[in-house]
């Protein structure tokens, strides 16, 4: 592990202040835009990840503590399960065999557009120590033996941000048992079935009232379900992505999740949006300004609770999806 502690020049961006700036400039990281939308991307977390609630102010990582580079599974899970504040440097191609418990204000960040997690995945939070102010970022996830992410036991505030998602066992991104405040942003997903899960089970009603989770500007390519699924949250805002070729649906909500879909980008996907799916229930869905290109009709059902009451946004004309979707998602591109 090389431990950074000295000063660094700034070349990249991440939660804020100057030590996580100084952090993407060691892992040196480009800022920059999407070629065809000229955008800047975020430096901070945004969507539910902003919302100030439950004791913390936003999501700001691991930027209290030192900036240290891996390059093996030893030194992550060390790192990542250490009860004090680190910005984790990810270089290289780390393979993990499980996955890796992180605990409470971390920032897990590749370095360059090689970083990559394979053979297991990153388990946000266990049942005695919250998984809570954790910074996702730049990381391809690859052949993970269960899922790829998996934000459970509570934890909150966190922002999945930049990364590339393939190839695993279970789910790609989970996000269950009561976890809330949660953003996962400019994120490619392909090559895989079950994407992205909201709420752990039909049966497991402590979900409700919880999993608040913002999905935007993620690229839902060839996946074929879950993106996400959503039990019992209130709400789940799904705005600005880009499906594509999605052959068995895009969102579902159910189990009476209240899930708003706008602004996003459907190409040839069936069934883009449902309400209740297999054994689920219905849930709430509100559809709006969604471009529907080769897809079939949408499912609604009942109103939801506006996202806006908790933050702010501006939605992108969906119309430009297609091009600056693909141009932004994944690693290397912060």
């Amino acid at each position: 592990m090389k431990d950074h502690r000295s000063p660094i020049s700034r070349r990249g961006l991440l939660a804020g202040t100057a030590a996580t700036a100084a952090a993407l400039a060691t892992a040196n990281v480009t800022t920059g835009t999407a070629h065809a939308a000229r955008r800047t991307f975020a430096s901070t977390a945004d969507g539910f990840a902003s919302v100030n609630a439950l004791g913390q102010n936003g999501t700001t990582g691991g930027v209290a503590g030192p900036t240290v580079t891996v390059t093996n599974g030893t030194d992550l899970a060390s790192l990542a399960g250490a009860n004090t504040p680190y910005v984790i440097l990810v270089s290289g191609r780390v393979q993990v065999d499980d996955m890796v418990t992180v605990v409470a204000n971390k920032s897990i960040i590749g370095v360059g557009s090689t970083a990559e997690i394979t053979g297991g995945g990153l388990q946000l939070g266990s049942t005695t120590r919250p998984g809570n102010n954790v910074v996702i970022r730049n990381l391809r996830f690859t052949g993970a033996s269960d899922d790829s992410v998996s934000v459970t036991n509570s934890a909150h505030h966190v922002w999945i941000d930049h990364c590339d998602f393939s190839d695993g066992y279970d789910g790609l991104l989970d996000i269950k048992r009561q976890s809330d405040y949660v953003t996962v942003s400019w994120n490619h997903f392909h090559s895989h079935s079950k994407t992205c899960l909201v709420g752990h089970s039909d049966s497991y009603t402590a979900d409700r009232g919880r999993l608040r989770v913002t999905y935007h500007h993620n690229f839902f390519d060839g996946t074929e379900q879950r993106h996400p699924r959503v039990r019992f949250a209130e709400p789940v805002h799904v705005y600005n992505n880009y499906y594509r070729n999605n052959a068995l649906y895009g969102v579902a909500s159910t189990e009476d999740a209240g899930v708003l879909v706008e602004a996003n980008y459907f190409e040839n996907v069936p069934h883009p949006v449902y309400s209740g799916y297999d054994e689920s229930g219905p849930g709430r869905v509100v559809e709006r300004n969604n471009v529907y290109v080769n897809s079939g009709t949408p499912q609604t059902l009942g109103t939801v609770v506006e996202p806006r009451t908790y933050y702010s946004y501006t939605p992108d004309d969906p119309r430009t999806l297609p091009s600056t979707v693909p141009a932004g998602v994944g690693v290397g591109r912060i």
